[in-house]
């Protein structure tokens, strides 16, 4: 069902700081194979800890199951989950701190903390209630219950169901269109979009308006008006 590994993840934690810094790279798509989509970490393969003393919790949270939300929160590519199975637990919150989240039909979404009497990690309590509101969240922290893939879209969780055999199909023809995209102006639309879910009006205004002033130095956004005034298609190039 994998269950993410310290060594898988930071392999995907390493591949999404290589995507950002790479200007070829111009989307992200995030699945996986099988039957799960992942049921969350690791437990069993945990590296051997002596006894544990105050802080160590915390401190293996922050340098392991948020860095890697962190990570595709903050990848300056926009991030697709194509989720074929069951997300449990971390594997929830990896799909939602994606951009977009495709699901196949027979997807579940658990928030299977509760069922081993933990509180949730990896950014679960940022991120739930800022899509679905906190009553929303409570219910499926509370409860831990299995949600299908059609109440998650339902819900705001998931953009798009689809069946298992266009999963794929699917998310490719999306990660296309935005590698056709420009790449820079999409960072940073992203960057403000995140942003703003914590910011006053007045520091989201000042961020949107600094975005603008970085965004126009770009040679997609010079691109992208001489088109309009040329009445041709954009030709993007990331740049």
């Amino acid at each position: 069902m994998n269950a993410l590994t310290w060594d898988q993840r930071e392999r995907v934690i390493a591949l999404l700081a290589s995507a950002s810094a790479d200007p070829d790279v111009r989307a992200v798509v995030i699945t996986a194979t099988g039957r799960g989509f992942c049921a969350g970490a690791d437990l069993r393969g945990a590296p051997a800890a002596g006894e544990r003393i105050p802080g160590d919790v915390a401190r293996t949270l922050r340098l392991g199951a948020q860095r890697l939300v962190a990570a595709v929160l903050d990848c300056e590519k926009p991030v697709i989950a194509a989720v074929n199975g069951t997300a449990a637990g971390l594997g929830v919150h990896l799909a939602l701190a994606c951009d977009l989240v495709i699901a196949a039909e027979p997807a579940r979404f658990i928030e299977a903390f509760v069922r081993r009497g933990l509180v949730p990690d990896g950014g679960g309590a940022y991120l739930l209630p800022r899509l679905v509101g906190p009553q929303r969240a409570k219910e499926l922290m509370f409860f831990g219950d299995a949600l299908t893939a059609g109440d998650a879209e339902r819900l705001g969780l998931v953009n798009r169901v689809v069946p298992p055999e266009d999963l794929e199909k699917t998310a490719r023809a999306w990660a296309e269109r935005l590698a056709t995209g420009p790449t820079r102006a999409l960072a940073l639309t992203k960057q403000l979009v995140n942003a703003s879910l914590d910011a006053d009006r007045g520091t989201a205004f000042a961020a949107e308006a600094a975005a603008q002033e970085i965004n126009m130095t770009t040679a997609d956004a010079r691109e992208g008006v001489a088109s309009f005034l040329e009445r041709r298609a954009a030709e993007y190039r990331g740049r």
